[in-house]
């Protein structure tokens, strides 16, 4: 092997919660490296979703990423000349990271007045299994399920 495999770093855990799940939700928000804002966000959405859940902030954070982050996925694959769609399971690290994604488009793209109004709606709505970025990961499944006839070229 020519090059070394890049060491995974760490992402510690946030000073409030104290949970690294959150940390790396924070570090997804981060913009032009103004952590302390992302932070004031991501605490101020798990706030008003609390008010707006029946559990607290941090639960119906948990529970909108479980309920986005996918199980399969597509990708695309040459084979002799033709591209398959090809469906794979996702992995764990991944799957989270996908649902962070989409939790954070999908919530910017709300018609609420700030960033922490949209986190906070989107994680309501993705907690009780509705919202686009829960609509995303059907759809990703379900694009999965109709190439499923590619599987064999999987290796």
């Amino acid at each position: 092997m020519r090059k070394k495999t890049a060491t995974r770093r760490i992402t510690l855990p946030d000073p409030k919660y104290n949970d690294v799940l959150v940390s790396k939700f924070i570090n997804s928000v981060l913009k032009r490296g103004k952590k302390h804002l992302a932070r004031s966000i991501v605490y101020d959405a798990f706030a008003i979703a609390e008010q707006r859940g029946k559990n607290s902030g941090l639960e119906v954070f948990r529970k909108a990423i479980n309920n986005v982050k996918p199980v399969l996925e597509i990708r695309a694959r040459r084979v002799g000349g033709a591209t398959y769609q090809i469906p794979t399971e996702v992995r764990p690290d991944r799957s989270i990271a996908l649902a962070i994604r989409w939790l954070i488009a999908y919530a910017s793209e709300r018609k609420d007045k700030s960033m922490s109004l949209k986190l906070a709606a989107e994680f309501v709505a993705a907690a009780n299994n509705e919202g686009n970025a829960v609509k995303k990961k059907e759809d990703t499944h379900k694009m999965a399920e109709a190439n499923k006839a590619f599987a064999h070229f999987k290796w």
